[in-house]
């Protein structure tokens, strides 16, 4: 039984006792506090080793950009870390807007560096480091860091503690290269991490290894060297094979064909429609046993979590691989090809050179540019049908081995499919169900009004999705008894195309009649699509718990606005839709590196799904490898918690309450009426 907390209306504070909230109450934190108080939400807290990891991606970039061949980290035995780099040196000059030196800014400000610049003039085209969080927050959670710049002839010199300049920058001249005769340049960045913000203070080492190992791969030419005074050891990395050479080494199988390795990036030109330099590198290797190795990095930062740049990997090596298998008619009768099919024994290394990396998330452990799938699939695909065709047996050998996946993943899914019995209800007439019978890859959409389900219906893939259109505002089903739910016609349609009963959080449903793996709210991005998402939710929290308790329900964020982008050179006139304000501004800088005057464009806040075709609907919300489904769950609250939340919220005697609520928080919301 859980015990409730009691509501505001059961508990009595006297002016004495209760807290006390004014203007006074409004905390404004400045510098690198926002890091102190939530070291979580910037970086990881079980070891130092992510931000070790963003002065390393520094040095990386400026190799990327060209500019170094040497990386060199060093675990000092006082438990500092240092890593040195032959790069540009961070300019020491005085900010012309700040009037501090830029040096200081770097380390002190958050969102604040040289890689948002992204123009033809911009100091990085490509680089990782763009959340303008990176070495600030190396600084916020040191005890002491020390920086030493190699510039102009310059040695600038200056030291943190606890992210505060404790020695301020001073210059002395620098002294000639023995080895050159020319002047030194570089960083050197000095670190001790402070304990109290993390769970351990020692730097992993076989994840340090490995992570500088794989920078050394992905910079063919460039030195990377790890020193442990402590011991002594020294590890030095410098590969000049590249990809392959590392894939190799790591596979634990022995490759079913050769490896498909290659290189492509964008020269400029108006047919390829990307930025000069885009592009990627990659090796693959399909094995028939053993533990797919996959790794992948965007501008030399490793995206463990992956992102849409796999995506378009396994976009470019699905496509050239069905298209051989069609053009040769090896698939059996019965058979039908899915993506994961090809790459579920595919390993890769992966490096993608994306002009403006949007990342999820400060620690950028997974990709979420849209158009990297595009770019990646692009490069891939070409190269792999012409190999696959000029070399047909080991095409016909990869073909074998993708249709027995193939096989193998249908006769899984016709065994729960018997599982699940004959006794099935009618389906709603107006679902547009979908043709697979396998739970893991269905989906269903809940989509509201009749327009959106057309377009819906037309752009989704008939293999694994399927689409119920809501006409109207579902009822508020809060306080509506199990026994009159099917009443409402909307609801028994949801109820009976998902296969479950209704059931309260302590009822233990039979969920083998479940008839989809995702169960996705689709509305307009407005507030009476809002509204419908919340009644929806309300729905299944109230009627349906246990979809939420085990991962089935989930909301898909439609884009949130429209570029009417005009012709630029042979590029036509295109309307392009951006999921978010970040992906906004990735558009438009994309937008003026090919020459577009800033007032050429318009920007139109995007509410109505169907205003979108087919096309559009299946490019920015249906497609499960460009699309935003967030996941439904219970959180920190707890379940408990949440039911007096929405008591709040959908109950109908509780105008006062819900009043109070918006006097309390109305203005922190930002309706979009």
């Amino acid at each position: 039984m859980v015990t409730r907390p009691p509501t505001r209306s059961t508990s009595v504070s006297t002016p004495s006792t209760a807290a006390s909230y004014g203007e006074s109450s409004i905390r404004v934190l400045k510098g690198l506090e926002p890091v102190k108080q939530r070291p979580g939400m910037y970086t990881r807290t079980d070891s130092p080793l992510h931000i070790v990891q963003e002065v390393i991606d520094n040095a990386a970039d400026e190799a990327l950009a060209g500019h170094g061949k040497r990386i060199d980290v060093t675990l000092h035995t006082d438990g500092s870390v240092s890593v040195q780099d032959d790069g540009r040196g961070i300019p020491f000059g005085m900010h012309p807007e700040e009037l501090r030196p830029v040096v200081e800014i770097v380390f002190t400000q958050l969102h604040a560096g040289g890689k948002f610049d992204k123009g033809s003039g911009g100091a990085y085209s490509f680089s990782g480091g763009l959340h303008g969080v990176g070495v600030s927050v190396t600084n916020a959670l040191s005890k002491r860091l020390e920086v030493t710049v190699f510039r102009e002839g310059q040695v600038a010199q200056l030291a943190f503690a606890g992210g505060d300049v404790c020695e301020p920058l001073t210059l002395r001249k620098s002294a000639l290269s023995a080895s050159s005769g020319d002047r030194k340049s570089g960083t050197t960045v000095r670190a001790w991490p402070d304990a109290k913000y993390f769970e351990s203070v020692d730097l992993p080492k076989a994840d340090l290894t490995h992570l500088l190992r794989s920078k050394a791969v992905l910079m063919p030419g460039a030195s990377v060297s790890l020193t442990i005074e402590k011991t002594g050891e020294v590890l030095t990395w410098l590969y000049q094979g590249g990809l392959r050479d590392y894939l190799m080494q790591t596979l634990t199988a022995d490759p079913l064909i050769p490896l498909f390795e290659g290189e492509h990036h964008a020269d400029g030109s108006e047919s390829e429609n990307f930025a000069k330099g885009e592009g990627a590198t990659w090796c693959v290797a399909f094995t028939e046993d053993g533990a797919p190795v996959r790794e992948s990095y965007v501008n030399l930062i490793p995206t463990v979590n992956g992102g849409t740049h796999e995506s378009g990997l396994k976009d470019g090596l699905f496509g050239a691989i069905k298209n051989f298998i069609d053009l040769h008619s090896l698939l059996p009768k019965g058979v039908k090809l899915m993506p994961d099919d090809v790459f579920s024994r595919a390993s890769f290394v992966l490096s993608a050179k994306v002009l403006d990396p949007q990342f999820q998330g400060q620690i950028k452990e997974r990709l979420n540019s849209r158009d990297a799938l595009r770019l990646v699939s692009s490069c891939v695909k070409p190269p792999l049908e012409l190999w696959l065709n000029q070399h047909v047996e080991y095409g016909k050998k990869l073909a074998e081995l993708v249709i027995k996946q193939a096989q193998t993943r249908q006769r899984a899914s016709q065994k729960v499919e018997k599982r699940k019995g004959s006794g099935v209800a009618v389906l709603p007439g107006k679902l547009t169900d979908c043709e697979s019978r396998d739970l893991l890859h269905n989906e269903l959409f809940l989509v509201e009004g009749d327009s959106a389900g057309g377009s819906a219906k037309m752009g989704r893939n008939k293999e694994t999705q399927a689409i119920l259109p809501l006409r109207g505002k579902v009822l508020n089903s809060w306080e509506v008894e199990r026994d009159r739910l099917f009443a409402n016609n909307e609801i028994h349609d949801i109820a009976v195309a998902i296969g479950v009963d209704p059931h309260s959080a302590t009822d233990t449903p039979d969920l083998s009649g479940l008839r989809y793996g995702k169960v996705c709210i689709l509305s307009d991005a407005d507030v009476d699509g809002s509204h419908i998402q919340v009644l929806l939710l309300t729905l299944f929290f109230r009627h349906f718990p246990k979809l939420i308790e085990t991962g089935h329900l989930y909301i898909a964020k439609p884009p949130l606005f429209r570029i009417d982008a005009p012709a630029r050179g042979k590029k036509p006139a295109a309307k392009i839709y951006a999921l978010d304000e970040g992906e906004l501004t990735a558009t438009l800088d994309r937008l003026r590196k090919e020459g577009c005057r800033e007032t050429a464009w318009s920007i139109s806040r995007f509410k109505g799904l169907g205003e979108m075709n087919a096309e559009q609907l299946w490019d920015t919300t249906l497609n499960p490898e460009t699309r935003r489904l967030l996941p439904i769950a219970f959180g920190e609250l707890g379940f408990s918690a949440t039911v007096d939340s929405l008591t709040k919220l959908m109950g109908k005697g509780e105008a006062q309450a819900r009043r109070d609520l918006m006097e309390l928080h109305g203005d922190e919301v930002d309706v979009d009426v």
